[in-house]
């Protein structure tokens, strides 16, 4: 296994490869987790009687990722993109097992 490396370090395209196919792995570990608890939020919403669109949450999630992205130097609107796209996709998959939206 490559160890991780900073991007300066990288002094091949094999190396700078490599180190993004790392971070792929991560991220996509990540997502499984995070897919987790989108899984028990539906247990807990069925519970609750909770719809699985909950539109003011949806706009915290958003915000918070266009901050994240601005503290980190990244294009907020390129990763609100990304996360309404995210987001839509794990309510999807709640709306699946709930049957309401």
């Amino acid at each position: 296994m490559t160890a991780r490396v900073s991007p300066d370090q990288c002094q091949t395209m094999e190396t700078l490869r490599d180190q993004i196919d790392l971070l792929d792995a991560e991220l996509v570990s990540l997502l499984a987790e995070r897919t987790g608890y989108i899984d028990r939020a539906i247990e807990l919403k069925q519970v609750t009687d909770l719809p699985a669109r909950i539109p003011h949450r949806v706009e915290e999630v958003v915000m918070q990722a266009r901050r994240l992205a601005e503290k980190n130097g990244l294009d907020p609107d390129q990763i609100e993109t990304m996360w309404r796209q995210l987001v839509d996709w794990s309510i999807d998959r709640e709306a699946q097992v709930i049957r309401r939206d």
